[in-house]
């Protein structure tokens, strides 16, 4: 019962007995005076019960605001740990890296959109690749799906991947034939876990779903168990550094293969561009949107009459990264196998959320602002 419904009882009830002593106790003083004492007694029990049940006390107020705080802090205690993005559960799944083709005829491609990272490298004749690197999020469809370079594999092994491809340099087989890192290959499974597109030509029609790359994975004995060792990510109260600059343009080779990223204020994120398309992907043309670009200066050597490259990944050199439309160039070192930004001595932060990696032989050259 509320407060006022109990004292509108009370009110009630006292006209009662007053009434009623009035009437029959005329003269009773000595009576009149007890059932005065006995309302202001009721009175007093109803006021207790409403402070006591109706008006909550601090304390209780206190306990429930820290029962909701410690309830938000553990739903986002967890984070990805190449996107550093929350999640509800601890993330304890494998990362999966897949080589994917940039060829125009390629373009474009699948599954790129919900990769955690991507490497772009140069493969020969002035040709990029995708390495695209999925923990976060398990794409339907990726690909096409290219093949193997021996720097692409050392990717894959730094970050403990199961490494993805559809054929092999002469280098890369050695390595990946001596279990160097564990693989699935395209050449043995074509028609099975991979398939062909036929609105595209050989060799840029090889796809593979996530449900075969794990079907693959199980039939080789795979384990697809232990996330990667985690990026720096910045805090919500923590700025990035560096000069306003709002796009890039990196030229490998030819116009094909011209990388631009402009950065869209709206979403804080940056689009990306190969030869003046926006990058999309083929299934339902959601933009490929980026929260990171670390471009890496790294030495490109060339090894034969083919064309097949050896490019340094692990003495660290000049860098530039691009956060939030500011600039900051840095350096990148290697960090147990992965590509990491540093500054000063110290890793440079990511902003959470997906970050692409172009690495290319000269900065000066290569890269406009």
């Amino acid at each position: 019962m509320s407060c006022k419904k109990k004292f509108c009882f009370l009110l009630y009830c006292a006209k009662i007995i007053k009434g009623y002593t009035n009437y029959n106790l005329k003269g009773l003083d000595r009576v009149k005076k007890r059932v005065n004492w006995l309302l202001f007694i009721v009175a007093l029990f109803l006021l207790m019960s409403c402070s006591k049940n109706e008006v909550p006390s601090s304390k209780q107020t206190d306990t429930k605001d820290l029962e909701k705080t410690e309830t938000k802090e553990e739903e986002s205690k967890y984070t990805y740990p190449l996107t550093g993005l929350p999640t509800d559960k601890k993330p304890e799944n494998r990362a999966v890296t897949v080589m994917v083709n940039n060829h125009p005829e390629g373009r474009p491609q699948s599954g790129l959109t919900k990769a955690d990272l991507v490497f772009e490298i140069l493969a020969e004749g002035g040709v990029t690749r995708f390495l695209a690197v999925f923990q976060s999020e398990k794409p339907e469809m990726i690909g096409p799906v290219r093949s193997a370079r021996p720097y692409y594999v050392e990717v894959a092994k730094g970050l403990d991947a199961l490494y993805v491809h559809h054929g092999w340099s002469e280098k890369a087989q050695k390595m990946l034939e001596s279990g160097y890192v564990d693989s699935l290959n395209g050449l043995f499974y074509d028609g099975t876990l991979f398939e062909r597109s036929s609105k595209r030509k050989a060799p840029h029609n090889s796809y593979i779903t996530y449900d075969h790359i794990e079907e693959g994975a199980e039939e080789e004995n795979f384990s697809m168990v232990g996330a990667p060792e985690p990026y720096v990510f910045l805090k919500e109260d923590e700025e990035v550094g560096g000069t306003e600059q709002s796009s890039a343009t990196i030229s490998y080779s030819t116009k094909t293969f011209e990388v631009r990223y402009e950065y869209d204020p709206a979403s804080s994120t940056y689009k990306r561009f190969s030869a003046g398309v926006q990058t999309v992907d083929n299934e339902t043309g959601d933009p490929v949107l980026l929260n990171n670009i670390f471009i890496v200066e790294t030495n490109h050597r060339t090894i034969d009459s083919y064309g097949l490259l050896d490019i340094d990944l692990t003495s660290g050199g000049r860098a530039f990264l691009l956060q939030k439309g500011k600039l900051q160039e840095i350096q990148w070192e290697n960090q147990d196998g992965r590509i990491v930004p540093y500054l000063n001595g110290k890793e440079v932060p990511l902003v959470p959320g997906k970050t692409w990696i172009n690495i290319v032989p000269d900065l000066d050259k290569m890269v406009q602002f």
